[in-house]
């Protein structure tokens, strides 16, 4: 195993392995502190940064954080790695390859994401400021479909969220209609249920694809269940769009979350089956988010932001539609306040899209964060420009059945309206056809709209 060092104002540092390394050169955050994985000084973390500079990306390839032969996420990632593609920065060192990234176009960036490596992305996020984070991400393209179109330039999608604490039928129709109407749900009416049961999340599958098919709404449903059950669902007749799954970047994280490759081979090959998509084939939906593989005791002494990089190959392996860090969600002890959460997000992003996938955020805080409604709309903003494909949206910002704090159907409006953004393509010309939006593409007020009709119907 490699040692690496660097000498800093007379101060020789040594890191002896590529994984401390990594630790040691991150921002501060409290959960690689809580792992005793953090510098001991910002003068360390300097060092850090320096000796990681000068390390070649081919030794990423060489050097695993994580055993091959002990993790089945290492294995993914290198056998399934592209040598072509890899070939134009092959010979750079870490430093050399943040310079090249700052200067590529998006052919180039697109060219490149099979050859890249979680580690390296993760290695070089490091070593980039925030402004960095956002010019880079901006510049890379992934598009995805379903039934509507995600990623495309100039547009920014929402998932509409409408969760509620019992699954009751009459609050979920509130909050989806409040969506509907605000202009939101492009990239999914997705609803966390409050239990796992199969009878729950087949009648809240009905209702979406009811809701859905009525209205014929261009977008596609999600109630994000254990993977095991959406697999029984498909088999049982259920009105599947999109398989979830919470994702990690170690074998053990994955495990915790009851979990293998294997089994999502199975789900996306059953998914893919069905065939309910009309303008593309892109069938998972993962969610994932830094300090998880920690709270499992699952990550092997890597710090937190490179083993979250490393869920991305997970994410990768099956063309997803959707992938979203919930980036605050785990909680102070992980990312302490807004700062933390905001560099964790653009470091989330600028890695998930630099690895070929559709990222998006679900730019939020628990309550006993140091963080507060402003530090969501800096978020938002930042990662907007950034070139997110979707943020997720809850009534009000709150959502009442997780317990947390999130963005709001308003807080999309914002963005659309300040940075000239619109909705897919296919969602925009819905909301057009059924008198939602005007002929400069805002939204008309909604009071009387036909579309009302949705909460009086399942309220009843």
């Amino acid at each position: 195993m490699s040692t690496y060092t660097a000498t800093l104002g007379g101060e020789r540092h040594r890191f002896d392995s590529l994984a401390r390394l990594l630790a040691a050169a991150s921002p501060e955050r409290s959960g690689d502190r809580l792992a005793g994985l953090a510098a001991a000084s910002a003068r360390q973390r300097v060092a850090a940064r320096w000796a990681l500079a000068e390390v070649p990306l081919a030794t990423f390839l060489t050097e695993p954080v994580i055993p091959y032969e002990d993790d089945d996420v290492t294995r993914l990632i290198l056998d399934t790695h592209d040598a072509a593609a890899f070939a134009p920065v092959a010979g750079l060192t870490v430093g050399e390859f943040r310079e090249w990234l700052l200067a590529a176009d998006t052919g180039a960036l697109a060219a490149v994401a099979p050859g890249l490596t979680p580690e390296m992305t993760a290695a070089v996020s490091k070593l980039m400021g925030n402004a960095d984070l956002v010019a880079v991400a901006r510049k890379v393209r992934v598009v995805t479909a379903f039934r509507s179109t995600i990623g495309l330039p100039g547009r920014l999608a929402t998932r509409l969220q409408p969760n509620h604490p019992t699954d009751d039928p009459a609050g979920v129709a509130a909050a989806l209609l409040d969506g509907l109407l605000l202009g939101s749900g492009d990239a999914v009416i997705g609803i966390n249920p409050a239990t796992d049961s199969p009878k729950a999340v087949r009648d809240l599958l009905e209702l979406l694809a009811g809701v859905i098919d009525r209205y014929s709404i261009p977008t596609q449903s999600c109630v994000l269940c254990h993977v095991t059950t959406s697999v029984d669902l498909m088999e049982r007749g259920a009105p599947v769009d999109l398989v979830f799954q919470s994702i990690a970047g170690t074998q053990a994280a994955n495990a915790s979350f009851g979990v293998t490759l294997g089994l999502l081979d199975e789900a996306y090959e059953a998914a893919r089956a069905l065939g309910r998509g009309t303008v593309g084939d892109n069938v998972m939906y993962f969610e994932t988010g830094q300090g998880s593989a920690l709270s499992a005791d699952a990550h092997h002494g890597v710090d937190q932001q490179t083993v979250e990089a490393r869920a991305y190959a997970v994410a990768r392996r099956y063309r997803p539609l959707l992938v979203n860090t919930v980036v605050g969600f785990i909680g102070p002890e992980y990312l302490y306040d807004g700062r933390q959460i905001l560099r964790a997000a653009l470091e989330d992003h600028f890695c998930g899209k630099l690895l070929g996938l559709p990222m998006g955020l679900d730019i939020c805080y628990t309550n006993h964060a140091d963080a507060d409604d402003d530090d969501i709309a800096t978020m938002l903003t930042m990662l907007a420009v950034a070139g997110a494909s979707f943020v997720i949206c809850t009534p009000g910002g709150d959502d009442i059945m997780l317990n947390y704090q999130s963005a709001s159907y308003h807080d999309a409006l914002y963005l659309r309206e300040v940075l000239g953004l619109r909705p897919a393509p296919e969602f925009e010309a819905w909301l057009e056809s059924i008198g939602l939006l005007d002929e400069a593409g805002a939204l008309r007020e909604a009071d009387g709209h036909p579309l009302t009709a949705i909460g009086r119907e399942l309220a009843a």
